[in-house]
C-alpha cells in the first residue's frame, strides 16, 4: 500500500517507515511534484499538521498524511511546543534547540517534560487526526547518539536510556510519533484503504 507523507525529513521519513512496517510504501512530497517548502504557519501541532495536509492534497488530489511534533516542558509553560523545530533559529538546527533548552532549564529542577505528535490524514476528501504522547524529563545533558532533535535529551517515563541511547525498535514502541502513527495504520487498515499515485 502506498501511502504520502508530507515529509522531507529523512530522519522522520525513515522512523516512521520503521512504524509502519513493510506493508506500506511512503511516497514523500517531491516524488510527487511538490518540490518547495510545506508550510507550517499555525499555532497547534493539530494545525499545523492539517495545514501541511491540506496543501499537498490540493496540490496532488491524492491522499496522504502529516505530521506535526512538539516537546513541551512543564517550567517553561509547555514552551518549545508548536516552536521546537524553530526553537533557536528559523532553520532546523538540533544542536542549537538542544543547547538553548539546556540554558533555559539551568538551575531548574522541575524537568518534567511530554513529547506529542499529532497526525492529520486526507483520505478521500475527508480529514482525520490521530494523537499521541509519551511523558518524561529533560536530562541535564545529552546522552546517546540515535535519534534526532531533543531525543538526546529525553529520557521517558520508566526508563534509564534517553530515546537517543534506545535501539529505533524500543524508542518507537513507545514514542509519541510511535503511537499517533500506529493508531493511523489500524485506521487505514481497518477502512481498508487503496492509495494510487498515478491517478
Amino acid at each position: 500500500m502506498k501511502i504520502i507523507f508530507a515529509t522531507n525529513n529523512a530522519h522522520k521519513l525513515q522512523e516512521v517507515q520503521q512504524i509502519l512496517g513493510p506493508a506500506y510504501e511512503l511516497v514523500i512530497p517531491r516524488q510527487c511534484g511538490v518540490t518547495e517548502e510545506i508550510p507550517e504557519e499555525q499555532e497547534t501541532l493539530e494545525g499545523n499538521a492539517l495545514q501541511k495536509a491540506r496543501y499537498l492534497y490540493e496540490r496532488t488530489g491524492l491522499d496522504c498524511f502529516a505530521d506535526d511534533t512538539g516537546l513541551e516542558v512543564r517550567a517553561l509553560s509547555g514552551a518549545p511546543g508548536v516552536h521546537s523545530a524553530r526553537y533557536a533559529t528559523q532553520g532546523h538546527d538540533f544542536e542549537a534547540n538542544r543547547q538553548l533548552l539546556l540554558r533555559n532549564l539551568e538551575g531548574v529542577t522541575d524537568r518534567a517534560a511530554r513529547f506529542r505528535t499529532a497526525v492529520a490524514l486526507i483520505l478521500d476528501g475527508r480529514e482525520y487526526l490521530f494523537e499521541g504522547e509519551v511523558r518524561g524529563e529533560i536530562t541535564t545533558a545529552p546522552a546517546g547518539e540515535g535519534g534526532f532533535g531533543y531525543d538526546p535529551l529525553f529520557r521517558p517515563e520508566g526508563h534509564e536510556e534517553t530515546f537517543a541511547q534506545m535501539s529505533p525498535e524500543a524508542k518507537n514502541s513507545i514514542s509519541h510519533r510511535g503511537r499517533a502513527v500506529a493508531k493511523l495504520a489500524a485506521f487505514l487498515t481497518e477502512h481498508g484503504a487503496s492509495y494510487k499515485t498515478d491517478r
